[in-house]
């Protein structure tokens, strides 16, 4: 969504009155849910379509709730507020700064209401409560772009940003008590798997809990007491080795544990449009997966909630939390829903994004899968390709901002580009195993005896094979097996996968 450009003046004067700095209800109690009259204007205002807004509860388990989408009153993004975005260490940064920007929104978007700018549904369930919120820097409510100076620029830079979800709460009088954040920290631009201290939200004396922070027991009794329902919003991207479920997975354990209300306001996710990969096997859980879905589950992440529930999959048990998902309108899974930042520092456009889960699966190989370039997972090379037929691409990974140290850094990778690829062509064939495959046959070209996918854990399990749930594709691609044959051989377990999944789809299924 993007608001007209005659608002921008406007905008800018409204800017600092709607940080919630200012604003009653950051760690502080307040009964006002309304927006203050400071944060008023043109552009801030509430949309009067003449209808009531109607509360829809369909129970889908015990426990669980889905408000669904029903057309009603409602106060847009832009309606609620703005903010800047907020570092780890609380100071105010610009949105290129915070790891923030945007490409182009399609016509699909516009159409789509998220579920957090459905302010009439679950307002009323945070009334009189001590709030969390899990969120970073995606957390924008809308997906509201106010300004767009990129010049057509697809990699997500030169935007200023609506509000952020702690912002709107704020602004509304919601008493936000704690913020949790997931890998790459609440600013999101941590490096993968770095560890991101606690922090304080700038200005108030709301705690930033990263539950990133190599501290085991950050969700212990202390950091529980501080809320009583939890509300997330967050920007996922579809995949199994994507840690923002996982770390949703264990706050909601610890909600059902410690008796707490999860509010799930639920956005697209950009590779919901299909189904594929091996379903995780017993004794390949690790970090990067610890359910047994596909590589690419095609879920949001209130339908994935409402699964991990229904199915028994949280240490709790089954049923054992209190979910409510606030869905979003006009959204089905068909759809291609593009995001306007991103949603962790190595994803820089919508095209690394799609290609993601076939050339994430170079990780911890002897291939660079292009982190400390402006291309990560558009590209992938090697030293050891220079000279081979076919890898002619050269690049040079840096350290830089979200890749600290990067492999090979100061050294020339000779490898493949894929930033031209045609995104039909990514769509169509799903997770692409002919990059690895033919990447992995030249390299053994070059030196037979070299270890392509690095070194085995304890357990025998390459790295690999903890993306993949299996260690059947890495031993298909060791015996040359085809590419197109070894992703033939997970589809019995697709289809499985797509009706064990359909009592919690909250959308229109894919065909």
């Amino acid at each position: 969504m993007r608001i007209n450009k005659c608002f921008k003046k406007t905008i800018a004067l409204l800017l600092a009155g709607a940080m919630c700095t200012f604003l009653p209800g950051c760690g502080e109690e307040s009964g006002d849910n309304t927006i203050p009259d400071s944060l008023m204007g043109e552009a801030i205002r509430q949309e009067e379509d003449g209808s009531g807004a109607d509360e829809t509860a369909m129970s889908v388990d015990a426990g669980q709730n889905v408000l669904s989408a029903d057309e009603g009153e409602s106060i847009s993004a832009t309606d609620a507020g703005q903010s800047t975005s907020l570092t780890e260490e609380g100071e105010s940064v610009s949105s290129t700064e915070a790891g923030q920007s945007t490409g182009d929104v399609t016509a699909i978007n516009k159409n789509i209401k998220l579920g957090d700018e459905r302010f009439d549904e679950y307002l009323p369930l945070l009334e009189g409560k001590r709030v969390a919120v899990f969120s970073n820097q995606s957390g924008i409510v809308g997906d509201v772009v106010l300004e767009d100076d990129s010049e057509g620029d697809p990699d997500w830079i030169n935007f200023t940003y609506g509000p952020h979800i702690t912002d709107v709460l704020c602004s509304k009088g919601v008493n936000l008590s704690v913020i949790f954040s997931p890998e790459h920290g609440f600013s999101g631009t941590a490096g993968a798997g770095a560890p991101v201290t606690d922090s304080v939200l700038n200005g108030t004396n709301v705690a930033i809990i990263s539950l990133y922070s190599g501290t085991e027991n950050a969700l212990n009794e202390d950091n529980m007491s501080r809320f009583d329902t939890l509300v997330v919003d967050i920007q996922d991207v579809g995949l199994r080795f994507y840690t923002y479920y996982i770390t949703m997975m264990k706050l909601l354990e610890s909600c059902a544990e410690y008796g707490k209300d999860v509010v799930i306001l639920d956005r697209p996710n950009p590779n919901g449009f299909y189904v594929d990969g091996p379903v995780l096997k017993d004794g390949f859980t690790s970090g990067v997966g610890i359910i047994p879905i596909p590589i690419v589950h095609g879920m949001t992440l209130g339908e994935l909630a409402l699964m991990m529930n229904g199915e028994g999959w949280l240490r709790t048990g089954k049923d054992s939390c209190k979910i409510t998902v606030i869905t979003c309108e006009n959204y089905k899974h068909s759809d291609h829903y593009e995001l306007i930042c991103r949603p962790s520092p190595n994803l820089k456009n919508m095209r690394a994004v799609y290609l993601y889960p076939s050339t994430c699966l170079f990780e911890n190989t002897v291939i660079s899968v292009g982190r400390g370039t402006n291309h990560p997972f558009e590209i992938y090379g090697s030293p050891y390709l220079a000279g081979v037929s076919g890898y002619d691409f050269a690049f040079t990974p840096e350290n830089m901002e979200g890749a600290e140290n990067p492999v090979y850094m100061g050294q020339t990778c000779f490898g493949r580009s894929l930033m031209e690829t045609d995104y039909d062509h990514i769509f169509n064939e799903k997770i692409d195993l002919s990059y690895i495959c033919d990447a992995y046959n030249a390299v053994k070209t070059v030196d037979p005896d070299i270890s392509f996918f690095g070194n085995a854990d304890g357990s025998g399990r390459y790295y690999i094979d903890l993306l993949c749930g299996t260690d059947e594709v890495r031993k298909a691609i060791e015996r040359g097996e085809r590419a197109g044959d070894i992703e033939n051989s997970w589809q019995s377990e697709v289809l499985a996968f797509r009706e064990r999944r359909k009592p919690y789809l909250l959308y229109e299924d894919i065909d």
